[in-house]
C-alpha cells in the first residue's frame, strides 16, 4: 500500500494513496517524511523561493534517508514564465536563479548529475478556437500544441484542414503507427489529433484555467548535460542512470521550461520526439525519460475517458487525473534506495517510482501545502 501524507502547515493527514481514506500508520519512512514536510513549507508555484524549496527539501530528505538514486524537478521558471509577463532580462534572471539552485544542490550533495531541460518557452501568439465545432474538442490545462477531436463532422474536418495555424490533422491510426502502438493503445487516442503551429494554442470548452503569456515551444530537441555519456534521445537517459549507478550515487534533475540555449553548462541536444510527435512537459515526457521507451500513447494529448467506470472511479484522488500508478519507471525496479522531490504537483509520486516522494500540493496554481508519498518502507 502506498501512503500519502498531506501537510497544510496547520495540520497533517495520513491517507491511503489509492482510496484517499484516512489511516493510522507509522514506520521509519512515514515519520521521516512527516518531519521533512513540517520543516519545509511550500512558498507557492509563482514564488521565487519555489526552486530553493526543492533544493532545501531534497538535501534534508537525502541526509535522512541516504538514497543512491534521486530525481529532482525544478519548475518555478516554467510556471512564472507561462503566466507572468516578463521582460527578457527578468526571464534570464529567473533561469539563472534556477541554474544556481541546481548547482547548489549538486555542490552540497556531491552526487553525479544528469540534467535535462524540458524545452524552451515561446510567446503565445493567439488561441485557435475549437469551441464551435460540431464534434467535441479536448485540450488539457497543460497541453498547448495539441488537441483531440471526437466525432467530427465533415465540415469540422474541412474547417480544421483549412485553418492556417493548424499544421496537422492526424487520424488516430497515423499517430499509433508512429509509435508501433497496439489496437488497445490506439483506442486511447482521440479520433483525430491536431497539431498547432508554434506560438498558437487551442481553446476548448474546458482547456484554459488561466490565460498564459508563454507556452511550450515545439521542442523536437531538448538540452541534456550528462558528462561522459552519449544521449541521442530522451529514451537513452534510463541507460545512463543504470550505467552510472554501478559506480556512484546519481541525481537526475529535470528543469522545466529550459531550452537548448538556456542550459548554462556544456550540454548537448537530444531528441524529444518521434516523427512529428514531440513531447510537451507532462506525464508522457517524464515517463519516457524514466522508462527508456516512448510513452506518448499511454498519456496522449487530447485524451478523454470513454469508459463509464473510468469516469466514475475515484481511485487516487490526490493524484490528479492518474487512476493507477504507472509501471516501468527505473526506480521501481532499482534495488537501492531512491527519493524524488519537485515543485510540480501530482507528478513526482506518480512518474518517478521512487521509494519516497515529496512535492508541492498545489491545484491550479493555488498553494494548498505539501505532500509526501511513501511507496516503499522496506529498504
Amino acid at each position: 500500500m502506498s501512503i500519502a501524507i498531506v501537510d497544510a502547515r496547520d495540520w497533517q493527514s495520513t491517507v491511503d494513496l489509492k482510496t484517499g481514506d484516512k489511516i493510522d500508520v507509522d514506520g521509519r519512512a512515514v515519520e521521516m517524511a512527516k518531519d521533512v514536510l513540517k520543516r519545509h513549507p511550500y512558498p507557492g508555484d509563482m514564488d521565487r523561493g519555489s526552486n530553493r524549496w526543492v533544493t532545501d527539501t531534497a538535501l534534508d530528505l537525502m541526509e535522512r534517508y541516504e538514497p543512491r538514486l534521486l530525481f529532482l524537478t525544478y519548475a518555478a521558471q516554467y510556471f512564472a514564465g507561462r503566466f507572468s509577463p516578463m521582460t527578457g532580462e527578468e526571464r534570464s534572471e529567473m533561469i539563472s536563479d534556477a541554474l544556481l539552485e541546481v548547482q547548489r544542490f549538486i555542490g552540497a550533495s556531491g552526487l553525479s548529475a544528469v540534467v535535462l531541460g524540458t524545452g524552451n518557452m515561446t510567446p503565445l501568439v493567439d488561441f485557435i478556437d475549437l469551441t464551435r465545432l460540431d464534434g467535441l474538442a479536448v485540450c488539457t490545462h497543460w497541453s498547448a500544441g495539441y488537441a483531440g477531436i471526437y466525432e467530427p463532422s465533415r465540415r469540422d474536418l474541412e474547417t480544421l484542414n483549412m485553418n492556417p495555424y493548424i499544421e496537422r490533422v492526424a487520424p488516430r491510426e497515423e499517430v499509433a503507427g508512429i509509435f508501433n502502438g497496439t489496437a488497445g493503445q490506439a483506442l486511447k487516442l482521440p479520433e483525430y489529433l491536431v497539431l498547432a503551429q508554434e506560438g498558437y494554442s487551442f481553446k476548448t470548452l474546458r482547456s484554459v484555467m488561466k490565460n498564459p503569456v508563454m507556452i511550450p515551444g515545439r521542442n523536437f530537441h531538448i538540452p541534456v548535460y550528462a558528462p561522459g555519456h552519449t544521449v541521442e534521445a530522451i529514451t537513452d537517459i534510463r541507460g545512463v542512470l543504470e550505467q552510472s549507478l554501478l559506480k556512484e550515487r546519481v541525481v537526475l534533475i529535470v528543469m522545466e521550461g529550459i531550452g537548448l540555449n538556456e542550459l548554462a553548462w556544456s550540454g548537448t541536444s537530444c531528441l524529444n520526439s518521434n516523427g512529428w510527435c514531440y513531447y510537451e512537459p507532462g506525464e508522457a515526457q517524464y515517463l519516457t525519460i524514466v522508462t527508456g521507451r516512448h510513452r506518448f500513447l499511454d498519456y496522449p494529448p487530447g485524451y478523454k475517458p470513454s469508459d463509464e467506470k473510468e469516469e466514475t472511479e475515484n481511485y487516487y484522488p490526490f493524484s490528479g487525473h492518474f487512476k493507477s500508478i504507472p509501471e516501468g519507471p527505473f526506480a521501481q525496479a532499482f534495488s537501492g534506495k531512491s527519493i524524488a522531490v519537485g515543485n510540480k504537483s501530482m507528478f513526482m509520486h506518480m512518474v518517478t517510482g521512487a521509494d519516497i516522494s515529496i512535492e508541492c500540493f498545489a491545484r491550479n496554481l493555488f498553494n494548498q501545502g505539501t505532500m509526501a508519498v511513501v511507496h516503499r518502507d522496506d529498504k
